[in-house]
């Protein structure tokens, strides 16, 4: 199960990741914002940044404007490894090195073609589970 959060900023990008997760026929659970009404990003950050730490997804998406503040907002929740990523390159390494938990962008940064490829690759690689990237996560958590 996938966490998905925007903004109000995020919201159209939003939309088309989950039609195209549905595409993939990977689940997911939208924890809002449900319009382009404005809204608090750090609200959206904190409950897929939840939805993840407590088990009840495996991992997130998180988008606003640029991406940087609903990453701050999930990173503030223990156990969330949150990535800010606006190429496919950044996705696989945050995800073979850091086992990031959750993919931050941001939709006034990047379209949404190159936003699909990067969520897919996300979600495709991962963790190398290499003894040098386990230790250097363990002090990220210290």
């Amino acid at each position: 199960m996938i966490a998905i959060g925007c903004d109000q900023a995020g919201y159209e990008l939003k939309q088309k990741i989950m039609k195209h997760l549905e595409e993939r026929k990977l689940e997911y659970k939208d924890y809002g914002t449900y319009s382009t009404d404005p809204c608090d990003y750090p609200e959206f950050g904190h409950k897929v940044a939840h939805a993840v730490a407590d088990g009840e997804c495996e991992r997130g998406i998180l988008i606003c404007g640029t991406g940087i503040g609903i990453s701050i907002s999930a990173n503030k929740v223990k156990g969330i490894r949150a990535a800010l990523c606006h190429d496919c390159f950044s996705a696989e390494a945050t995800r073979l090195h850091n086992d990031a938990n959750i993919l931050a962008m941001g939709a006034r940064v990047i379209g949404e073609g190159h936003a699909i490829k990067i969520v897919d690759t996300f979600l495709d690689t991962p963790f190398s589970n290499e003894e040098r990237h386990i230790r250097r996560i363990g002090q990220i958590e210290e």
